[in-house]
């Protein structure tokens, strides 16, 4: 067993490749092998969100703190808050972020495949965010 107290976990910026405002990822925990999952806590600014993406194995979302949106290719954008959690299939195309107004937090698992636990698309455009 591993035990990671309280605040041990660095916390880095979201990279601009992959994130639109500010960021903030602890990350949780990093896959070993054998095992292939990962989790990160993910801060969202208000108006901040994810690219579009995809998941090899899927993600499961579990929001703790403020209020978000997500929504996959097609369908509409939902309202996230504390205590929900989503789940994205394996390659279903999605993002997920804070709302224009308010700062959001999750926890977010998935696991890595060879290494790789997202693919990354083109940032998400105001017109689609605030749609």
């Amino acid at each position: 067993m591993i035990l990671t107290e309280h605040g041990e976990h660095p916390t880095a910026n979201g990279p601009a490749e992959y994130f639109t405002g500010t960021v903030r990822l602890a990350r949780l925990r990093e896959s070993e092998t054998p095992s292939r999952v990962n989790a990160a806590r993910v801060t969202f600014e208000p108006g901040a969100r994810t690219a579009w993406h995809t998941h090899p194995m899927g993600q499961l979302l579990i929001v703790t703190e403020g209020e978000g949106w997500t929504q996959t290719e097609g369908g509409e954008k939902r309202t996230i808050r504390p205590g929900d959690t989503v789940w994205f299939a394996p390659g279903e195309r999605h993002w997920h972020g804070a709302t224009a107004d308010s700062a959001m937090t999750h926890i977010a698992i998935q696991e890595a495949v060879d290494g790789k636990a997202a693919d990354w698309a083109e940032h998400v455009p105001d017109q689609v965010y605030l749609g």
